[in-house]
């Protein structure tokens, strides 16, 4: 099976409210449309996650963040363009996304991607999708696909083929809290 055969499935599991197991710019994770709140519960079920945690969505471009996100500080472009490897920025003030992926407080996670399987599924899709680490909550984060537990590779609807059989660790995304004011605050790297 070829890239576009995998964006062809995935699109199709996305669009009827399915979740995917897929790899990210950082490590392997578990997706869904972020605007689609039974997709995001399913989501929560099988990594036994409590929802007060909420979930970090990707978008493929900077253009689109204030579909997500009121009130973008003038900073943003400049602080994501500084930093090399992938962050995911926290942001006050989300909307347009299912409930359930928006922390209480109105923050959302969010990473603009750039890895080219992501990037395109997401342009194709129109719409955010969550992404979360591949694992029950609490047990060790799947930066291999061989790392991915049995119950979650079954409690997918679809399983990417695309990277699987890369082994090159990698590591999650940087973190940064991003106030309303432009001030910032690291919170992993």
């Amino acid at each position: 099976m070829d890239i576009e055969d995998d964006i062809r499935n995935a699109l199709s599991v996305l669009n009827q409210g399915g979740i995917i197991l897929y790899p990210t710019d950082t490590v392997w994770g578990i997706g869904c449309d972020a605007t689609n709140y039974q997709a995001v519960d399913k989501i929560y079920r099988l990594k036994h996650r409590i929802e007060s945690k909420s979930l970090i969505i990707l978008l493929s471009s900077f253009e689109n963040l204030a579909t997500y996100v009121r009130n973008i500080p003038d900073i943003t472009y400049d602080l994501l363009r500084s930093i090399e490897n992938p962050v995911t920025v926290i942001y006050s003030n989300a909307w347009n996304l299912a409930p359930n992926v928006i922390a209480g407080d109105g923050t959302i996670g969010i990473r603009i991607i750039k890895e080219r399987f992501c990037n395109e599924l997401i342009k194709r899709f129109g719409r955010p999708i969550v992404s979360t680490s591949a694992n029950i909550s609490g047990e060790p984060t799947p930066s291999t696909f061989s790392q991915v537990s049995e119950d979650i590779r079954k409690g997918v609807d679809y399983c990417v083929n695309f990277r699987q059989n890369v082994f090159t660790q990698s590591k999650p995304s940087t973190i940064i809290r991003l106030f309303e004011n432009g001030e910032y605050k690291m919170i992993r790297y």
